[in-house]
């Protein structure tokens, strides 16, 4: 048994970098025993490791994988941990109304873990490709102010563990994979809106944000969790989002229909409701485009706004609340984020590596 097996399953001593480095080679090399990666998928899973072993982790894939472009600036990330309840594509819409006011968005995901349409999945059905290299990237964030890499931002290694465990299916023992996801795609932007569903996890995540572990050195990282338990900000609840720049963190308090203050709560289970993804027989795209539209519940409407205005404000786009609010609320209820939608949709074949080169 591989020592890091030894450690995690003994829970006696953190794994350091050089230690995962060796799992990482024998990987590779097809040389690891038969089911010692499930056992380390399912230790993970069951118990996320102390914060040592998941910075050096993290460390150790960073470390493996080819030079990343220097930092975007004045860009933002919104991706979310996974789990919690079922809502509709949240952060997709929040990327799209972001975009449309202004920020320069770089949106990461996956297909669905614990959904029934995660944002590649969504994505695929809208028509709308992701990107196969950092090139075609800044292309896209170019021509549209918006891009949605594809796998080549994850390490290596996460595919290698999905295949070493076929027939199994990563989605049933890879809730940790999920968890630290937002740190393991390696998009230079220079913020990050990242959702927790489950709270007891913030402050190990909130130590990698602080050391700047698999980060792009500088990055402002928002952590955001609320009692609901959904992973991305909810305007009816009162939001904690914790921050990696040196400051007390921000608390964003329930937000009362029709304002762009925080005055009002309400209850949790109306609010799922109200964010539920699309029904059984009901078209996904319909819904996910009604909702860029403003036809959706007014609680979908303002939470996508305020997740837009997070996006504005983290990327130093706009300096204040109320300002980003406003703005994220022209963008949906003028068309703009549908019209983004729509154009991204129609656009023509990419251009060749050579010709964005030449530009």
């Amino acid at each position: 048994m591989h020592e890091v097996l030894r450690a995690l399953i003994d829970r006696d001593r953190t794994v350091d970098q050089e230690l995962w480095g060796s799992f990482w080679d024998q990987l590779r090399d097809g040389t690891l025993r038969s089911g010692e990666t499930v056992a380390l998928l399912s230790s993970l899973s069951t118990r996320m490791p102390d914060r040592d072993t998941l910075v050096a982790m993290l460390r150790s894939l960073d470390e493996r994988r080819p030079t990343v472009p220097a930092r975007l600036d004045g860009t933002a990330n919104i991706v979310g941990t996974g789990g919690g309840p079922a809502t509709f594509n949240i952060s997709t819409a929040a990327a799209f109304v972001a975009a449309a006011l202004g920020v320069r968005i770089v949106k990461t995901g996956s297909r669905a873990y614990t959904s029934s349409c995660g944002s590649h999945d969504l994505l695929d059905r809208l028509g709308i490709g992701r990107t196969s290299s950092y090139e075609q990237t800044d292309d896209l964030l170019e021509r549209f102010g918006i891009a949605f890499p594809g796998n080549f931002v994850y390490p290596r290694e996460v595919a290698l563990l999905a295949r070493s465990i076929v027939p199994m299916d990563l989605r049933m023992i890879g809730g940790f994979i999920n968890s630290v996801g937002p740190f393991l795609a390696a998009v230079p932007v220079s913020a990050q809106l990242v959702g927790v569903s489950d709270r007891s996890l913030v402050p190990t995540l909130g130590h990698v944000a602080a050391t700047a572990a698999a980060t792009v050195a500088g990055r402002r990282i928002w952590l955001c969790s609320n009692e609901l338990g959904i992973d991305e900000l909810v305007s009816s609840v009162d939001n904690v989002v914790l921050t990696n720049d040196g400051t007390d963190g921000i608390r964003l308090p329930a937000e009362a229909p029709g304002t762009g203050t925080g005055t009002g709560t309400g209850p949790g289970t109306d609010a799922i409701a109200e964010l539920r993804p699309a029904g059984r027989g009901e078209d996904v795209v319909a819904h996910f485009l009604g909702v860029l539209s403003g036809e959706g519940t007014g609680l979908a409407t303002r939470t996508v706004r305020l997740n837009a205005a997070a996006l504005a404000v983290a990327s130093g786009l706009i300096d204040g609340w109320p300002e980003a609010i406003g703005a994220a609320d022209d963008a949906l209820r003028s068309g703009a984020a549908r019209d983004l939608v729509e154009r991204l949709r129609a656009r023509p074949a990419r251009r060749t590596a050579a010709a964005v080169r030449a530009r």
